[in-house]
């Protein structure tokens, strides 16, 4: 038996089909929220994310990481800034009503190196002056 994906009871056609507003009613407040109050650069992200569908484009560029993710870029390729670069970032059914910059990490996993030749544990911690 396959399991079909379902976002608070409706299917991601049904979800595609809705309007912007419509799909932010299904939202926890704080998304609901940003979507309500989207500024300039959400609504250039959203007519960037047309185009490049009706294109047949599968990447937008962008540097907007507080965006949530919209039924309709289900299936699309994101390249997300994490601060130095961009990310690939490819969106499934399963990200809807999280933000873009919850999938792109800003930070690295620190790896310490271990102390030079001829140094003690606790040498690789003196000022080398």
């Amino acid at each position: 038996m396959a399991r079909t994906f379902a976002f608070r009871g409706k299917s991601l056609e049904e979800l595609q089909a809705l309007s912007i507003s419509d799909f932010a009613k299904l939202l926890k407040s704080r998304q609901r929220r940003s979507i309500k109050r989207m500024g300039i650069s959400y609504k250039a992200l959203i007519a960037k994310v047309d185009k490049a569908k009706k294109a047949g484009k599968q990447l937008v560029k962008t540097q907007i990481r507080e965006a949530v993710i919209l039924p309709s870029w289900v299936g699309m390729k994101f390249a997300v800034h994490n601060g130095k670069e961009f990310k690939d970032l490819y969106i499934t059914p399963e990200m809807l009503g999280h933000r873009l910059g919850e999938f792109v990490f800003t930070t690295k996993r620190v790896l310490h190196s271990a102390p030079g030749i001829r140094a003690t544990r606790g040498s690789k911690f003196l000022s080398v002056k």
